[in-house]
C-alpha cells in the first residue's frame, strides 16, 4: 500500500500550525478536547504510514486525514472558530475506534504523542460525542463507517 501523499515535513508543519491556532484560541470547557485535535491528526498520519496497518485501515485513515485538511466539513472552522475542530476530532476518533477492531492498540500507543493514554482519549471523546452531538449528526457519522 502506498503511503499517504503528504511528506513528514508537511505533516509536521500542519500539526504545528494547527496546535498553535488551537492554543491561541482555546477557551471554555472544550479546551481539553480541542488540544487533542493536533495529536489525533499526527496519530492518523503516522498510522497511515505504518506498514503494520492493513490496507483497509489505511483507507479509513486517509479519509480521516482528508477530513482534517479539506475545508468543507460539518462545522467549518472559518465560520465557528476553534469549535469547528470538534467534528474533525470526532471523525478521527471514530476512524481510530473502527481500526481497533483489527489493529493492536499497542501500535496506536507507539505513535501517540498525547499526554493521556490513547485508548482513554478515544473513549473519552466518544462518550462526550454521544452526549453532545445530536442523534441526527451522530447517526450520519456512524453510517459512514
Amino acid at each position: 500500500m502506498e503511503q499517504f501523499p503528504m511528506n513528514d515535513d508537511r505533516a509536521q508543519r500542519f500539526y504545528d500550525r494547527l496546535r498553535s491556532r488551537i492554543q491561541s484560541q482555546v477557551h471554555g470547557k472544550f479546551g481539553d478536547y480541542l488540544l487533542l485535535v493536533p495529536d489525533m491528526f499526527m496519530l492518523l498520519w503516522r498510522l497511515a504510514n505504518d506498514s503494520r496497518v492493513s490496507g483497509k485501515n489505511k483507507v479509513l485513515l486517509g479519509t480521516g486525514l482528508a477530513y482534517y485538511i479539506f475545508p468543507f466539513d460539518f462545522l467549518p472552522e472559518a465560520f465557528v472558530g476553534p469549535l469547528g475542530y470538534l467534528d474533525d476530532l470526532i471523525f478521527a476518533v471514530y476512524v481510530l475506534n473502527k481500526m481497533l477492531t483489527d489493529t493492536d492498540v499497542e501500535i496506536l500507543r507507539q505513535h501517540w504523542s498525547g499526554q493521556e493514554d490513547v485508548l482513554a482519549a478515544i473513549r473519552r471523546v466518544l462518550a462526550t460525542a454521544d452526549q453532545l452531538v445530536t442523534t441526527n449528526v451522530l447517526g450520519k457519522l456512524k453510517k459512514i463507517f
